[in-house]
């Protein structure tokens, strides 16, 4: 896969995509249909697969200094775009000049002057230019005069409701790592660097890889039973574990991370890209009374993921 980081000045290669617009935050169920449209349409007319998104993600741009709200790393997006098939990802710097260009000047400048895409594909409820003044609706009419085509997509629906990356959010917030994973068609990943930490669980018999959470939505505080993928060095694989997310209360910690305790491993991970799937909340963070009593607890936690994780 492609990334194209600028609308301006495009290699000929890169031009002429069939690209589905949007944040795809998650890249959940929904946007997964909107992705597999635009796979459709360009099937039909000799066109590659592409995605136009933005980064920062344009709700950083404009209120940087708001609680963490994405799902995925911009590095997360690709990768699990990548694993979709798309060919071409146009991640657009998002700054104060796309953001007050207007509706026509957007779909003019970005889309068919600057990238050349020869066809789109939106959601319904897509908004666009400046002070998100324009419409599917406009951007079908600005297609029809500026030469390409636009498909717009119904929203999605789960058992719940409509899919949204508002609802995962609120899902995580509450503790539901499987209801959204029905959202997203994959479990929630948390993915990164393993950082040094203080060692503490090595010295418990719980040696941990610690990951930092800084800029992303952080799921419901706690202990979970979680898949992890190790993305790179001589441990690459898949093992099971049980991940301690939050603050460290027995240890009176402050800065939110990720320590994942992995089964049946040995080995140094530090500065190895990991990728950590929430599958099941265990039980919210605790102090204990003694360091056996945390044990017998971590013991009693580990059980419970070993059992969880086997299960079909």
């Amino acid at each position: 896969m492609r990334i194209i980081r600028d609308y301006t000045f495009v290699d000929k290669s890169n031009r002429g995509a069939s690209a589905a617009i949007g944040n795809f935050d998650g890249v959940h169920i929904g946007h997964q249909s909107v992705i597999n449209i635009a796979r459709q349409a360009g099937a039909d007319i000799g066109a590659p697969l592409g995605v136009l998104t933005f980064e920062p993600h344009p709700r950083e741009f404009f209120a940087p200094d708001a609680p963490p709200f994405r799902l995925m790393s911009s590095a997360a997006r690709a990768s699990r775009l990548a694993k979709l098939g798309v060919e071409r990802l146009y991640e657009i710097n998002f700054n104060a000049g796309l953001s007050t260009l207007t509706p026509e000047d957007f779909a003019r400048q970005v889309i068919a002057e600057g990238l050349g895409l020869r066809h789109i594909v939106v959601g319904a409820d897509f908004c666009f230019g400046a002070g998100r003044a324009g419409t599917a609706q406009d951007l079908q009419r600005f297609g029809a005069e500026m030469g390409f085509g636009v498909s717009i997509a119904t929203l999605l629906e789960g058992q719940s409701g409509e899919v949204s990356s508002t609802a995962i959010r609120a899902a995580l917030s509450e503790g539901r790592p499987r209801a959204a994973a029905a959202m997203l068609g994959h479990w929630h990943r948390i993915e990164g660097v393993v950082i040094g930490g203080e060692q503490r669980g090595r010295e418990l018999g719980y040696p941990t890889a610690n990951m930092s959470i800084e800029g992303l939505h952080q799921p419901k505080f706690g202990v979970y039973a979680v898949e992890v993928d190790v993305l790179t060095g001589p441990h690459k694989g898949n093992y099971g574990g049980a991940a301690s997310l939050g603050v460290r209360p027995q240890f009176a910690g402050e800065v939110p991370n990720l320590e994942t305790f992995i089964f049946d491993f040995s080995g140094d991970l530090y500065g190895a890209e990991l990728s950590v799937a929430l599958v099941e909340y265990l039980r919210p963070e605790a102090t204990f009374d003694s360091l056996e009593a945390f044990i017998a607890q971590m013991d009693a936690d580990c059980a419970q993921a070993r059992r969880l994780l086997a299960a079909p």
